[in-house]
């Protein structure tokens, strides 16, 4: 996926935003004493409040400090990449995140050139390059994991995108149209965005996804998206449309993606073989549970492991493994490897009948 996005202008006034200072021509106190008194426009001369000037500059001021100080931080950990495969070639960011040189980026950006079949280079805030090996990539979560066989610089911290809030602050490094150390700042515009992968035959949905209006632009996927405190709460992934960003979560379940992929290269998946929506529980089965959701499946995949379980379209999901189900993201999140070839119990809403039904889920197959 491309990470483009059209970025309006930046349009300077003359004057720092909401600061009270007089922008009007001559000087400044040209016209205060055949104003004064008149329009609230005209008291942006020498009537202006030199509190609300004091106060607007501060905060600025403090914004500023927190950006500059997350930059500084974040950038020598950022690396620029370089990627060439039998299409072509392409450029993208990733993250230094530990003392030995690994890193993590989005899988679509070394999409081509693992197991040998592409090079990798990175290049570092300052000025040093070195190969890039791909150790893992899961194109399903889209995270990656590289390490550079050089000296790579020092790691960044990694946050938890749980405790995120709406309208918080964040900061996007990386290096979009190749301009290595690029910095640009926004907020949380949303929370809980979902983001739709697919790895061969195989689909699946990112879920807890970030949404920011910090700009991204082609080369940003597999940066750092950044709280106020310098952690890495998110990967830069993809955009949404002007102003809207997309970030992959770093949380429990993306750090076990990654402690995955350093260990075996690669992601095991269990997969059951349906497809459903949230639906409402009927009332009565509402108050017994103390939900009002379940999932609704839609598709029952002929000689999957649900098929041929006896699980049917139209069933109404409650449970899985006695693990309440509310949205196909928690039946998801269940189909670990642990759960491969693990008899696995499903209750089940069928015809104004409680159903229990056993199902055996196999390895999901993503060639």
């Amino acid at each position: 996926m491309d990470d483009d996005a059209n970025t309006a202008p930046d349009r300077d006034g003359g004057g720092v935003p909401g600061s009270g200072a007089w922008a009007g021509p001559g000087p400044a106190g040209s016209s205060a004493g055949s104003s004064a008194g008149s329009s609230s426009s005209s008291n942006a001369g020498a009537g202006a409040d030199p509190l609300g000037e004091d106060l607007g500059a501060a905060a600025l001021d403090a914004y500023s400090q927190v950006v500059t100080r997350v930059a500084a931080e974040l950038a020598p950990s950022v690396a620029s990449l370089h990627v060439r495969t039998r299409r072509g070639q392409g450029t993208g960011s990733a993250v230094v995140f530990t003392d030995d040189g690994f890193m993590l980026t989005s899988a679509h950006v070394v999409e081509g050139a693992a197991r040998g079949a592409g090079t990798v280079s990175a290049e570092f805030a300052d000025g040093t390059d070195c190969e890039v090996d791909v150790i893992g990539t899961d194109p399903l979560s889209d995270l990656a994991v590289l390490r550079a066989r050089g000296h790579a610089p020092r790691p960044a911290r990694l946050g938890d995108a749980a405790r995120l809030r709406v309208g918080q602050l964040v900061v996007a490094v990386g290096n979009p149209l190749g301009l290595t150390g690029s910095v640009t700042a926004g907020v949380v515009s949303a929370l809980g965005r979902s983001l739709p992968t697919r790895a061969g035959s195989a689909v699946r949905v990112v879920d807890e996804v970030i949404q920011t209006d910090a700009a991204l632009n082609p080369g940003n996927s597999g940066g750092a998206l950044v709280d106020a405190a310098g952690q890495v709460v998110g990967v830069n992934t993809a955009v949404a449309g002007i102003g809207l960003g997309l970030a992959v979560p770093i949380n429990a379940s993306t750090r076990r993606i990654l402690a995955t992929l350093m260990r075996d290269g690669r992601v095991r998946r269990a997969y059951l073989g349906v497809a459903g929506s949230r639906a409402p529980l009927p009332p009565r089965l509402a108050e017994r549970f103390g939900r009002r959701h379940g999932v609704r499946l839609a598709e029952v995949v002929a000689g999957s492991p649900a098929g041929q379980a006896g699980l049917y379209a139209d069933d109404l999901i409650l449970s899985v493994a006695g693990t309440p189900i509310v949205t196909p993201g928690d039946l998801q999140r269940l189909m670990t490897e642990e759960t491969i070839g693990q008899p696995v119990e499903l209750t089940v809403w069928r015809r104004g009948a409680l159903v229990d039904v056993v199902a055996v889920p196999r390895e999901l197959v993503t060639a």
